[in-house]
């Protein structure tokens, strides 16, 4: 067995032993109720997916999307391009679907090109009946990908959405994502939904790091005025942060605090946290999972009020048609492309999601 067989198995293993978990606990979900111990639960999915370079088949002459065209690197066409959408819409189709048939009332996702891919991609078949919203704004990042949220109206009433602007310390040329701050309500409660993509660690980690501790100081803004307008505010931060959650970046900027007992006032609550220390990754790269795609939250969701909705569980999503079936890197996620060459996958990232839930009437 070599190392990939290895790392496949232990998430094998480990997402095993969670679905015979759930199996005992016996609880039974929908988007409407569930019952649990002679109680009965609204519940509601939040998710997050980098979608992996999705992008049209045309030239944008404001960004660098040149190899993504016919005559580009990666010779990306009309039929190309159909068949990553089916492909993000089947993944889409199938997250938190354990819990609720209706999958993410919300999904914030990441490098996206611009609004025509997301516009396409909700009209794709296996979730057009779920009649996704859009919120998206172009992101001055040179590559031209940027952050959006789908949202289901039913479950989630729109109510503002702005974009705040990332800079670099030293380097105010250097451009990249905007952060998305989205305001609605679910089911009357007011619920603000922050969708990042930090600064990659191109250059190495180290080196790249400064650049991540800006996105997070802006987070960190985004977050504290909205906790001062409303101390009890629900705030749910999510993104690829190109980060772990045990890195700095995110416990001391960003104030992502992994232990519920070490919570001080103001602080956020990483639920990816647990995750990540069992060994749980959501990309994998020269043999080691990195868990980059958080979703992290405000104290008000960890109340024990369940009249209103708080968190009950945290997922990494898989499943095996997600995974590369052979070769060096089998039993990483199948992504669409790898070294240049097409690979005819999903992405190179896992989504993550989390389920709330609250007392139904």
């Amino acid at each position: 067995m070599n190392k990939f067989d290895t790392l496949k198995q232990n998430t094998t293993m480990k997402k095993t032993l969670t679905y015979k978990a759930l199996l005992l606990v016996a609880i039974f979900f929908s988007i409407s109720t569930y019952s649990q111990e002679q109680k009965s639960y609204k519940v509601a999915c939040v998710g997050f997916y980098n979608l992996e370079n999705l992008f049209d088949y045309e030239d944008d002459t404001t960004i660098w999307d040149e190899e993504y065209m016919p005559n580009g690197a990666k010779a990306w066409d009309s039929t190309k391009y159909k068949t990553k959408l089916n492909h993000m819409a089947k993944v889409i189709s199938k997250i938190g679907t354990k819990y609720t048939p209706d999958g993410p009332a919300v999904l914030g996702v990441c490098e996206v090109e611009n609004k025509r891919v997301l516009d396409d991609l909700v009209k794709e078949p296996q979730i057009s009946k779920r009649d996704y919203k859009i919120v998206h704004f172009d992101s001055p990042d040179r590559r031209g990908i940027d952050v959006g949220l789908l949202y289901q109206e039913k479950y989630f009433k729109f109510k503002n959405a702005e974009k705040y602007a990332v800079h670099f310390e030293g380097s105010p040329d250097k451009k990249t994502r905007d952060q998305l701050v989205v305001s609605g309500t679910m089911d009357g409660e007011e619920v603000n939904i922050i969708v990042a993509h930090w600064p990659s660690r191109s250059g190495g980690s180290a080196a790249s790091q400064p650049r991540r501790i800006d996105a997070a100081k802006v987070g960190r803004r985004i977050v504290d005025s909205l906790l001062l307008d409303n101390p009890a505010a629900k705030i749910i931060y999510m993104g690829d942060l190109n980060d772990d959650p045990t890195n700095i970046s995110v416990t001391e900027y960003l104030r992502g605090i992994g232990k519920k007992k070490k919570l001080t006032e103001g602080d956020l609550w990483n639920t990816m946290w647990a995750h990540a220390k069992a060994g749980t990754g959501s990309l994998a790269y020269r043999d080691v999972w990195n868990l980059f795609d958080q979703i992290i939250v405000s104290q008000e969701l960890l109340s024990e009020d369940e009249s209103k909705y708080v968190f009950h569980k945290s997922v990494v999503f898989w499943e095996n048609f997600m995974l590369n079936p052979d070769g060096n890197y089998k039993g990483y996620p199948l992504r669409t492309h790898a070294g240049g060459a097409y690979q005819n996958g999903y992405s190179d990232h896992f989504p993550t999601y989390i389920i709330l839930k609250k007392l139904a009437n």
